[in-house]
Parts: C-alpha cells; sequence; structure tokens
C-alpha cells in the first residue's frame, strides 16, 4: 500500500479508491426519485465524499499521530454510506443488485483503512 513514495495524499491507494468508490454514489444515486434530492441522495453524497475529503485532509496535517483520526473519521463514513446504500434499497429506493458492488468496494476500502491504521500506529510505536 505504501511501497512507493508518498509526495501527496493523491498518491495514497486507498484515497484512489475512496474518490472511484464516491463518485460511484454520485451515479447511483442519479438514479433515486426527485423528492429524494435533499433526503437520501444528499446523505449518501455528503458521507460518500468525506471518506477521500478526511483522508486527504489527514494527511496534509502531515503528522502521523494527526493522520489515524481522520482516518478513522473516514472508517464512520464509510459505515454511513453502507447503511444509507442498505436502507435505500430495504426502502426500495434501488435495487440490491444495483448496490452490491458499490458495498463490495466499500467493504474493501474498510479493510484498506483498517490496515492503514494499524501500519500507522505501529510506526507511532
Amino acid at each position: 500500500m505504501l511501497s512507493e513514495p508518498i509526495n501527496s495524499y493523491r498518491d495514497l491507494k486507498v484515497w484512489q479508491d475512496a474518490m472511484s468508490l464516491a463518485e460511484s454514489c454520485y451515479l447511483l444515486t442519479k438514479e433515486f426519485p426527485r423528492e429524494e434530492m435533499f433526503g437520501m441522495t444528499s446523505q449518501i453524497r455528503q458521507a460518500a465524499s468525506s471518506i477521500p475529503a478526511n483522508i486527504a485532509e489527514g494527511h496534509g496535517r502531515e503528522g502521523t499521530r494527526t493522520f489515524i483520526p481522520y482516518l478513522r473519521i473516514a472508517q464512520g463514513s464509510l459505515k454511513e454510506v453502507e447503511t444509507h446504500l442498505l436502507l435505500a434499497a430495504r426502502v426500495k429506493l434501488i435495487s440490491q443488485q444495483r448496490i452490491e458492488a458499490v458495498l463490495d468496494g466499500y467493504q474493501h476500502l474498510g479493510r484498506m483503512l483498517r490496515a492503514l491504521i494499524r501500519r500507522l500506529e505501529k510506526k507511532i510505536d
């Protein structure tokens, strides 16, 4: 994950994947009914964009100790997106099939975030 030199948050695979998944959420929510624009659509988009934003902000703090809390916030936003997507399927805003690939991506991203946090915590110790 961190084998190549990291000069910017944009070099982080976890940030790149988070951006791709946020983009997927934006495209997916375009299919939601218009009356959800300020409801579920907005909630999913805000939480999805929060993940790469927190990774970037934490990296910009230029300290391992300060980076980790932002990664944990990103984890929380990730779980928020997953929950909103599951709820959207339950209330029939979108089919379960349509969200499966996105949910799989978020589960993988969650593993990446946990691995990065563990690696950074070991670096501190």
